[in-house]
């Protein structure tokens, strides 16, 4: 089970088993719940993640696949608590990431954002992870 801290700031130390959730900006974190120590960020957007709080407890959608790391762990946060879901092959990875893609691309088609706008945004947010990393802080990789 995983606890849940509502944060405006991600903390400097992430500790195992809790949930950060920042709203002001969009994006929840926790440590990646097969032991590892990989930090999991999922942002919270209308093409991304959906997070839902019944008060209680906290439910992320869809599963969380972490592809890049390692361990290639995949699961669902339902009612703080985690399910582990099956492992993905390499072809279902890519599958799985043409889709967000294009889920994106549908997206902002229909809400007449141009494409462009947010991958420009995006590649902003990576100049940002480039000056944390030159920093030492690791909590946007």
């Amino acid at each position: 089970m995983l606890q849940h801290r509502f944060v405006e700031f991600i903390p400097d130390k992430i500790e195992e088993g809790i949930l950060y959730i920042s709203i002001e900006y969009c994006t929840t974190i926790h440590k990646c719940v097969c032991g590892c120590g990989n930090e999991v960020v999922t942002p919270l957007s209308p093409t991304d993640w959906k997070m839902t709080f019944n008060g209680k407890a906290i439910s992320l959608y869809p599963s969380i696949g972490n592809w890049n790391f390692h361990c290639k762990s995949h699961y669902w946060i339902i009612n703080s608590r985690v399910e582990f879901a099956d492992k993905w092959t390499e072809n279902e990875i890519q599958l799985g990431r043409q889709n967000d893609l294009e889920n994106k691309k549908e997206y902002f088609e229909e809400s007449k954002i141009p494409l462009e706008e947010f991958v420009h945004e995006k590649a902003k947010l990576k100049v940002w992870q480039k000056v944390f990393n030159y920093f030492g802080w690791s909590k946007f990789n």
